[in-house]
């Protein structure tokens, strides 16, 4: 349904159906992808029901894959809320992946961390947002320098955590100010940054290339790029992030063409292509 925007009663963009999500698929190339639930009301209009996706799926057996979602504030709205039951359920009718979560809360509160811990008890990896501050928009608030998810790796350590948004790429490399963290850094790697040192830190750390972040992480220097994908092949995703057919097709994401491009090029090695593009999603999800 079209959302309205807030204040000048215009219509800012409607959700995608299957059959316009599928259409996308085919003139990108992509063979499959999985279906993520907007739980949460921080960064939309309407939230969604993980029912809603698992009816939609199981329409598109081929092509789509269920997620689900649980927004942390959900039932008792403390630590005590019996995730783990819930998300075994959705696991049990074939969900792969908690997220996106992104509600406005900080990251180490502790319904968020009773989320985690679920997910990690159930083995359902988790994709999250990440945020500068709370109420910044949508997602989990962490410091500059991600401390908050450094916590999180530690304590959850049988957890694969997908790291996505400006906040979280922006940590690509060395910054100054807080702007940085609200949108993509241009300008060469000349420092790494804690992306690069909790990766190689944590072995439960995975990057989600998605969306305008995901993919400026890599454009903004090419030559980092290659090197980047070929240390973490293992443990980098691609994804298209497609919510609205009227952005999507207004600013289609250019991640797989220049991914393509960097391979017949030889800047990356097929088999880095071939893990990142669909490699390692077949193996961590199992479809």
């Amino acid at each position: 349904m079209p959302f309205p925007r807030p204040g000048d009663g215009k219509l800012v963009h409607s959700e995608c159906t299957a059959d316009e999500l599928i259409g996308f698929y085919d003139e990108m190339g992509v063979e499959k992808g999985i279906v993520l639930v907007e739980a949460s009301p921080e960064g939309c209009f309407q939230t969604m029901s993980n029912e809603e996706v698992l009816d939609i799926c199981a329409s598109h057996p081929d092509r789509l894959v269920p997620g689900c979602n649980v927004d942390p504030r959900n039932y008792y709205n403390n630590m005590l809320s019996p995730f783990a039951t819930v998300l075994e359920w959705y696991r049990d009718r074939g969900c792969r992946m908690l997220g996106e979560v992104n509600p406005s809360l900080r990251i180490l509160d502790e319904r968020v961390q009773a989320l985690f811990k679920a997910a990690e008890d159930v083995g359902m990896p988790v994709l999250f947002h990440l945020a500068p501050f709370v109420d910044s928009g949508c997602g989990l608030a962490d410091l500059p320098g991600l401390p908050g998810l450094e916590l999180c790796l530690q304590r959850y350590p049988k957890l694969k955590f997908f790291g996505h948004s400006e906040a979280f790429w922006c940590e690509m490399s060395r910054y100054d100010g807080q702007s940085a963290r609200f949108g993509c850094p241009s300008g060469r790697i000349e420092e790494e940054g804690r992306v690069q040192e909790l990766m190689r830190r944590y072995p439960n750390l995975y990057g989600d290339l998605s969306d305008g972040s995901g993919f400026n992480a890599l454009v903004r220097d090419r030559a980092y790029a290659a090197k980047f994908l070929s240390e973490f092949q293992d443990r980098l995703l691609f994804g298209t992030g497609i919510c609205s057919p009227e952005v999507q097709r207004e600013s289609p994401s250019g991640l797989g063409g220049f991914l393509l491009d960097m391979l017949s090029k030889g800047e990356i090695g097929e088999a880095t292509f071939d893990k990142v593009a669909a490699g390692n999603a077949r193996r961590i999800f199992a479809v």
